[in-house]
């Protein structure tokens, strides 16, 4: 499974602190420490700073760069920032994200035309987030021929079915379970992404919800994950699911992990 790390977003106090005073030592030593971790992007995210966001992720951009020749996702609710950024970056980035909201759709067509690009697709329409795996996988066929016209060929589609808590639903977690089993099954080729931590929102005790659900997607076929490459018992647990999935050619991932200091036990 590939992992998105997650870390370097001005919402936490540390990494605004640092955009704020440039310290591009703080957020180089993330970056490198999340690649190390495994994460195959790094998702930059200056959001939270409305005023600035478009400055601050240029130069967010510029920073991790100069450590990692990895693909970035630039991560903006701001087309305007994301037309800014797109141009910027080395290697062909992910975009995260698109909706199937008409209004956003359109604003971010000159965004994905501007450069080759993988995209992030929120199947979630102008009705709101969808609250079946019908909606669900209403919602990503229209997001799939919408972006095949505009040129996006399926592999390079993550479709995020946006997860929702279980403090508002308890079915949460089956309805997408089932939407990532079906998308992987009606659209070959088009990937699935998704936030896990979204599962555990309100409620205590977050983290063994969040691993246990990351497992039972991984088993539904999810092929990316937004989060804490970091977090050891995460990793952890990516790490067994692939072996147990049979995903880890003789274990050698696992080993590997397991001798580098990366498993917990």
């Amino acid at each position: 499974m590939l992992i998105i790390g997650e870390r370097i977003n001005t919402s936490r106090k540390a990494v605004n602190e640092a955009v704020e005073c440039r310290d591009a030592a703080f957020i180089q030593t993330d970056v490198l420490a999340q690649v190390e971790a495994g994460a195959y992007w790094i998702d930059l995210n200056a959001g939270s700073r409305l005023i600035s966001e478009a400055e601050d992720l240029l130069w967010l951009i510029k920073v991790a760069e100069k450590v990692v020749d990895l693909p970035l996702s630039l991560d903006s609710s701001n087309p305007q920032v994301l037309v800014r950024a797109i141009g910027q970056v080395k290697k062909r980035p992910l975009l995260n994200s698109i909706t199937a909201e008409q209004r956003r759709f359109d604003q971010m067509k000159p965004v994905i035309q501007g450069r080759e690009c993988d995209i992030v697709a929120l199947c979630m329409d102008d009705e709101g987030p969808p609250k079946t795996v019908d909606k669900i996988l209403k919602n990503a066929e229209r997001l799939i021929h919408d972006l095949e016209i505009l040129g996006i060929t399926h592999n390079r589609i993550y479709l995020d079915p946006l997860i929702q808590p279980l403090s508002i639903n308890v079915q949460s977690g089956l309805i997408a379970l089932e939407a990532i089993r079906l998308i992987q099954k009606e659209f070959p080729g088009v990937h699935t992404v998704c936030g896990i931590s979204n599962i555990s929102y309100c409620l205590p005790g977050r983290s063994p919800i969040n691993r246990v659900f990351l497992g039972m997607a991984m088993e539904a076929g999810l092929y990316a994950a937004i989060l804490d490459p970091l977090d050891k018992k995460v990793i952890t647990h990516i790490r067994v699911i692939e072996m147990l999935l049979g995903q880890d050619d003789f274990c050698l991932n696992y080993i590997r992990a397991f001798r580098e200091g990366k498993i917990l036990v």
